[in-house]
């Protein structure tokens, strides 16, 4: 047995809410990393439309493992008083979604820059987010991600050092890591275990310059040892889904093809099959290694 709860990005499987409720139902998956609704991010939307998406999810028994947000996707010289007003109105998307968890980034930083030219404005902004955050009772889950400031495991150790908060921790992606060249287990994962409290899953190779994404297991990203080492370690939080399994990641172009056809009118049922099957493979690979544990 293992202790994990699985969740996902059922944006992937289709853009509206309704197909990605069922096709999540369809797996007996009783939670979902939300993000992408009718092709925008939901940070997009009115207070009173995401409580009419509440509804439907709630209608359905589908809870929210944590709100995908792109907060701190930005350059980081983004205006940053014009900023917050948008990072505060995700405070208000989570209070809503009755969600504790908001993946956010900690900003885009020039590329070919020295990550230490960039660090002391990135903690500030990053302890602004953290001490509203504070206040609210929300966790902000930082992923590592390709070109902003926290893409290395040292970056990501630094901002949790220099920001110690119970309501700032890392959203830990195996893929991510690859693809940046990182070692995901032991490395990564030693120096970030004990500020993990939120997990991505999907794995990665990368073959002269391109990455492609796998299915957990398949790739580089050692994710056999690091669930094995969260078990061990006493993780009890949730795996997220996350297939990237319908392009290279560098290419992505799904999610605005599925878009057009639903402006257009077009049928959408190729998109939503395909999707699900895409899931399906992903969530089957991760159910079989957490079969092992």
């Amino acid at each position: 047995m293992h202790p994990f709860t699985l969740t996902g990005f059922a944006d992937e499987i289709a853009l509206d809410l309704e197909h990605q409720i069922s096709s999540l139902k369809k797996l007996n998956m009783k939670f979902m990393e939300i993000r992408l609704v009718d092709g925008k991010n939901i940070i997009e939307y009115s207070l009173d439309e995401i409580k009419s998406y509440k509804k439907q999810l709630d209608a359905a028994g589908i809870g929210v493992s944590a709100f995908g947000s792109p907060i701190g996707k930005v350059p980081v010289d983004t205006p940053f008083e014009e900023y917050l007003k948008v990072f505060r109105h995700g405070l208000d998307i989570a209070e809503i979604l009755e969600t504790k968890m908001i993946r956010l980034f900690s900003f885009y930083i020039p590329k070919g820059s020295n990550p230490k030219d960039h660090r002391d404005e990135v903690i500030r902004r990053m302890t602004v987010f953290v001490r509203e955050a504070e206040k609210r009772g929300v966790v902000l889950v930082h992923e590592n991600e390709a070109d902003i400031y926290g893409e290395t495991a040292e970056c990501c150790a630094d901002l949790f050092k220099a920001i110690p908060s119970a309501y700032f921790k890392a959203a830990f992606d195996p893929a991510n890591f690859v693809v940046a060249g990182i070692e995901t287990y032991p490395y990564a994962y030693d120096l970030l275990k004990n500020h993990i409290a939120y997990v991505h899953i999907k794995d990665a190779v990368v073959n002269n310059g391109e990455y492609e994404i796998k299915p957990a297991g398949e790739g580089a990203g050692c994710i056999p040892e690091i669930f094995s080492a969260l078990k061990r370690d006493g993780y009890k939080g949730f795996l997220s889904i996350e297939p990237h399994l319908h392009f290279l990641y560098s290419k992505m172009d799904i999610f605005t093809a599925y878009r057009t056809a639903l402006e257009n009118g077009e049928s959408t049922d190729t998109f939503v099959a395909d999707g699900f099957n895409h899931f399906k493979r992903a969530y089957d690979a991760v159910v079989k290694i957490l079969g092992t544990l």
